[in-house]
């Protein structure tokens, strides 16, 4: 009698837990999915901004993928107008709602800034916003100081700033040109004797782009580069299937096959980066001479920061997880940006060959047919341009997402604390009222006096982000940018292929949905 009073007393108190349990995960979801956006949305229209009516759990997103299947059906001539294509919901509510409108991703209420003052302030913001946090599953992928706030991201910015200072830069430079000549032999034997041939870009460019990471991530270690490499890409893969099922509550945890090739990767991506950094501490500390990869120079700003400092406070240096972290985010942001760069602007110079003279003039007229030095790419004015104008028309990123973690003021507005604020870079880049009536076509002589006097209103350009946040490798990528378009344009002229269709598109970054097929020529 006792033994079963006992079970039922167990019985009762673990239904209570998970009936507590229960009720407390429905509040907090009600909280999340109804009663919070219902007040985040009244506290915006009372201060006469404008934007759709909040749906329960789903917001826009299923209005989002009809605009965006309506845009995706229409075919599209050789035209640089992508904006409605690419971000249909962003430019919806902008010409509905205005430049300060709000919609609803889900129960997130999302605030669209169009207007440059309030970007800058935005992006400026260190102490009342923050980037949004996403999935855990994305830890996998990546994290370093692009998803870091507070103490912990200063502290990663600062060592990183340093390995990635000019100088630094100057030494990998023998490393982009060996990538350079390595793909320009193949592009060579692939014309054999041949007058011309059809070449798809986009890969070629991210096997070019995957050699300069792993050359200059690693050194001498670059075949164990290139295998984290392919992990990273086929991880890459795996998040963006996974991130489509995010809705499910939980998804992540999920023993599924795709949860645990995720897991798998991780491991051995951190197993191969972990005995890399250990063989270069041990090396480093018995005096041995330092590498000039970039993981070398990171661990030698790591360790005079932490010399420099002699209190030994907590957060001042790097520990060997946060360098695996940095390494892996190197690799995810200088491999598919730097890529779509290229192949933009090799698609666009075929699109107006009277600048792909310009740009073979001025490379001929600066380096003739000798490699190009460091101090020679500076001197490459049109090239530059060039590359503006290719991001100023197709940006890596469609947008940029920030959130307040407290209430804000900004403008005229107050915003609680959890609105995301969207700041729709294509959209901007695409602006009239900004660029003038010819806002759509292909001009780099807008950029001829530099960034800041290229548009008619300022702050309206930023493909790299910009505030304290800017993008720490953005000289890193214009440099190499440079030296391997210098390199084709000494040995080759190309076009588009008839096989080509201009159909720009966006999951992470701003892509050629089918490819990017041009015909060389060797000159």
């Amino acid at each position: 009698m006792g033994a079963k009073l006992e079970v039922g007393m167990v019985s009762y108190v673990v239904g209570l837990f998970v009936s507590s349990m229960l009720a407390i995960w429905t509040v907090k979801f009600l909280i999340r999915a109804w009663f919070r956006p219902r007040q985040l949305e009244r506290v915006l229209r009372s201060q006469g901004i404008r934007g759709t009516s909040y749906r329960f759990l789903l917001g826009d997103i299923k209005e989002a993928m009809n605009l965006q299947k309506e845009a995706q059906s229409k075919p599209m001539n050789l035209s640089h107008d992508i904006a409605p294509r690419l971000d249909p919901m962003i430019h919806y509510a902008i010409k509905k709602h205005g430049r300060i409108s709000f919609y609803w991703f889900g129960p997130d209420l999302r605030v669209i800034l169009m207007e440059p003052e309030l970007v800058k302030e935005v992006l400026s913001n260190k102490f009342a916003i923050k980037k949004p946090t996403g999935p855990s599953i994305i830890k996998l992928y990546a994290q370093g100081v692009a998803t870091y706030e507070g103490k912990k991201w200063a502290t990663h910015r600062r060592i990183i700033n340093t390995a990635f200072l000019l100088e630094k830069l100057k030494i990998m430079l023998p490393t982009f040109l060996s990538c350079c000549d390595d793909l320009v032999k193949k592009w060579s034997d692939l014309l054999g004797s041949a007058e011309s041939c059809e070449l798809d870009i986009q890969p070629e460019f991210q096997k070019f782009t995957g050699d300069v990471i792993s050359r200059t991530a690693f050194g001498s270690n670059y075949e164990q580069g290139q295998r984290i490499f392919e992990l990273q890409k086929e991880q890459a893969r795996l998040l963006l299937d996974i991130i489509k099922c995010t809705y499910i509550p939980g998804y992540s945890f999920l023993p599924t096959k795709k949860n645990r090739r995720m897991k798998e990767i991780y491991r051995e991506v951190n197993s191969i980066l972990r005995n890399m950094i250990e063989q270069r501490e041990q090396a480093m500390r018995k005096g041995q001479q330092r590498s000039n990869d970039l993981l070398g120079l990171l661990m030698e700003s790591n360790m005079q920061s932490d010399s420099s400092n002699s209190e030994g406070s907590v957060g001042t240096k790097l520990t060997i997880e946060d360098v695996i972290e940095e390494c892996k985010l190197f690799y995810i942001a200088g491999y598919e940006t730097t890529s779509l760069l290229l192949t933009w602007t090799l698609v666009v110079l075929s699109m107006h060959p009277m600048w792909q003279v310009r740009a073979r003039d001025e490379v001929l007229e600066i380096l003739g047919e000798v490699k190009p030095s460091f101090d020679s790419l500076s001197k490459l004015k049109i090239v530059t341009m060039i590359f503006y104008e290719v991001l100023r028309l197709y940006p890596s990123l469609v947008f940029m997402i920030r959130e307040t973690y407290k209430p804000l003021k900004l403008g005229d507005f107050t915003f609680p604390a959890g609105v995301q604020f969207v700041l729709p870079v294509l959209d901007m880049h695409h602006n009239p009222d900004y660029w003038g009536p010819d806002v759509s076509e292909f001009n780099p002589i807008r950029f001829s006096e530099g960034v800041t006097k290229a548009s008619k209103v300022p702050l309206v350009f930023f493909p790299f982000g910009g505030g304290p946040r800017i993008c720490p490798g953005q000289n890193f990528a214009m440099i190499e940018a440079k030296a391997c378009l210098a390199r084709i344009l000494q040995h080759f002229s190309f076009e588009l292929s008839p096989s080509y269709a201009h159909v720009p598109h966006t999951l992470f970054h701003t892509s050629p949905k089918f490819g990017a097929q041009i015909i060389i020529r060797r000159i």
